[in-house]
């Protein structure tokens, strides 16, 4: 199996390629930068097939995947900051990147009569209730500019595929990148105190559980709609950033105390963010895939590769 896989020097890219050549198979990454620069942590990646690839031009993206032919397309290049896609000067790069870089992605992927797996997002819908949003929900409200262009990309690909797999996730942590985690650890090693919402009720997402499960959703033709985070550690058990930062700075060791403040109390969020990030998950044991470990189980592997 052939796999081309986008954004490469992100988060989830960069564990999908070590996912797939650790199972042996070619794997093909891509980003817009010259070459990859990602954590140069002596992985496979770091030294796998490069190729760079502005998704936003069309020819350049019909000509990349028409010479790579890949069986599998892992689309995990996105526009990702959420406030800045607010500002008027960054909208129609945002639709660009997410929108139309990802239609051109699956048109490239039906060309090539690959399947398509796409990275999306809970923003898809307007986080209302308290609901956990099933994977094949189609009440979509986006509260945002970035929540759109999310949409916008699945809309493109599941109007022009049939062999595609939607993914939606929230709160990502990785190895390769800015997260939540590492930010606040490293305000919580020079604060005695640090303010975190607990009105925004989810759960995290560990790129590398969820690099697995889309390894295995590639090897199978068990197409459609899913929802993947980490699982909670009881059922219903979904949680707040607050809850989340109190869980890593304990298993951290930090006496940091962590105040909970409501959404609008911490009032710096230029983008509005959805209250309800509850995603249903049963699909995928149904389905036959292996759920995401716990989140607390997840934070502590993260905490010892990441070395903080």
């Amino acid at each position: 199996m052939k796999v081309f896989v986008t954004g490469v020097c992100g988060q989830l890219g960069h564990d999908c390629m070590n996912e797939l050549l650790e199972r042996g198979y070619e794997a093909v990454g891509s980003d817009i930068q010259p070459s990859y620069t990602g954590v140069m942590d002596g992985t496979k990646v770091v030294f796998a097939p490069y190729v760079q690839l502005d998704i936003t031009d069309r020819a350049a993206v019909e000509e990349t995947l028409g010479g790579i032919r890949p069986d599998v397309v892992i689309h995990c290049a996105a526009w990702t900051a959420v406030d800045a896609a607010e500002e008027e000067e960054n909208r129609e790069k945002v639709h660009a990147i997410n929108a139309l870089g990802t239609r051109y992605i699956a048109e490239a992927a039906k060309a090539a009569d690959a399947k398509m797996i796409y990275i999306s997002t809970d923003y898809v819908f307007d986080g209302k209730g308290e609901r956990p949003w099933e994977p094949d929900d189609k009440c979509y409200a986006p509260l945002n500019v970035y929540g759109q262009s999310k949409l916008d990309g699945e809309l493109a690909v599941s109007s022009l595929l049939e062999k595609f797999f939607i993914v939606r996730i929230a709160w990502v942590f990785g190895l390769n990148g800015k997260n939540f985690i590492r930010t606040m650890i490293n305000i919580g090693k020079t604060h005695d105190t640090v303010r975190v919402v607990n009105d925004q009720i989810g759960t995290p997402t560990y790129t590398l559980d969820l690099a697995r499960l889309l390894a295995d959703m590639a090897e199978t033709d068990k197409y459609g709609y899913y929802h993947a985070t980490n699982s909670e550690s009881e059922p219903g058990g979904y949680i707040s950033w607050y809850d989340f930062c109190r869980e890593f700075y304990r298993q951290y060791g930090l006496a940091t105390e962590v105040i909970p403040v409501s959404t609008a109390e911490y009032g710096l969020s230029r983008a509005a963010r959805p209250e309800n990030s509850r995603l249903d998950k049963s699909k995928l044991a149904k389905a036959g895939f292996r759920p995401l470990p716990p989140w607390q189980d997840a934070v502590e592997r993260y905490l010892r590769e990441a070395k903080l």
